[in-house]
């Protein structure tokens, strides 16, 4: 099923912060072809780099990655932000292009060798990606790809990962 995903994403201005134009996929994961469609797309890439989990981040990458882990048939690891994690954690602070912020994960989520697909719903500066392979990479685990919903192109994310495989399924070129 191929659908034009660009038509289901909404732009909000000034969201969360002045000058920030946010990207809503909400519509996206309202409609069940719109759905099903972004996660066979993701699935078709990341199938081949044979993950055992995808790391999903607080909070849209927990609403597709636990889909497209179900879907590779692998686990789910959730990076979350700071103190929502009741065990023993490990951190990883980034900057965003609004402000700075941190990622914990359970220490003993992914062992180490583990393959591991980043995922979330955007890439724009990478600072968010760049914090979950920090996570990976802590625990001597290997991240095997990144797959993202939308790509902030202009932002230049995808220049952080030259060295790993990257799909998104949506480019904006200008905002």
């Amino acid at each position: 099923m191929t659908l034009d995903l660009a038509a289901y994403i909404r732009d909000v201005p000034d969201f969360p912060s002045p000058g920030i134009v946010f990207k809503d996929i909400t519509p996206l994961l309202a409609d069940r072809d719109a759905l099903a469609c972004a996660i066979e797309r993701l699935a078709e890439f990341a199938r081949p780099l044979r993950p055992d989990f995808v790391m999903g981040a607080e909070a849209r990458g927990f609403i597709l990655g636990g889909a497209l882990a179900h879907k590779l048939g692998c686990g789910l690891a959730i990076a979350r932000k700071p103190g929502k994690l009741p065990r023993a954690t490990i951190r990883s602070e980034y900057a965003l292009e609004y402000g700075t912020d941190a990622l914990e994960l359970h220490a003993d989520t992914i062992g180490e060798g583990a393959r591991v697909l980043i995922h979330d719903d955007l890439l724009a500066t990478g600072g968010t990606a760049q914090a979950k392979i920090d996570l990976v990479r802590q625990v001597g685990a290997d991240v095997v790809g990144l797959a993202f919903i939308i790509e902030l192109a202009f932002l230049n994310g995808r220049e952080r990962f030259d060295d790993l495989p990257v799909r998104s399924l949506l480019h904006v070129e200008g905002e």
